[in-house]
């Protein structure tokens, strides 16, 4: 089971969204810079589907968006949540922050509107900077997603 540390009403995030983002402990992928460390631990509450509607139903009126930060020790259950959110609160877009480079095979990506994915790899920058291996995807009407990177960068 997940746990979740702590949330926040974001605006950059998601690039045309207000995002309550969660952010989830227990990251396996202990990326060199990573700027939330303290994510890397064990700690937190159980991230629960009446937990998750408590949350979201707080915020509802002020978010378009929910983000999960993490949660790759547990990909499927991020998943759940996604499917939590899609019968609880189906006017809010989803989005997952995954540190992995590629989504599992076995998550359905289509749950998601967003997709943001890659490792933070110090010398090649954050996804401000042209140089990042990290990429933003958003989902299409047609459940095709298109790389938005490029919405981070200064022009």
């Amino acid at each position: 089971m997940l746990k979740y540390v702590n949330t926040g009403v974001v605006f950059q995030e998601i690039p045309d969204e207000v995002t309550l983002s969660i952010n989830i402990s227990r990251c396996p992928c202990h990326c060199p810079g990573c700027h939330s460390q303290y994510l890397w631990d064990d700690i937190g509450e159980p991230l629960t589907a009446s937990c998750l509607d408590k949350l979201v139903s707080e915020y509802l009126d002020d978010i378009t968006c929910v983000c999960f930060m993490g949660g790759d020790a547990e990909p499927e259950y991020v998943q759940a949540m996604a499917q939590v959110l899609h019968r609880q609160h189906p006017q809010v877009k989803v989005a997952w922050y995954s540190g992995r480079a590629r989504v599992p095979y076995n998550i359905n990506k289509t749950l998601f509107d967003y997709i943001k994915l890659g490792p933070y790899i110090k010398h090649l920058g954050s996804l401000k900077q042209p140089t990042t291996n990290q990429r933003i995807y958003k989902k299409g009407d047609d459940d095709t997603f298109t790389d938005i990177t490029s919405r981070y960068w200064s022009k």
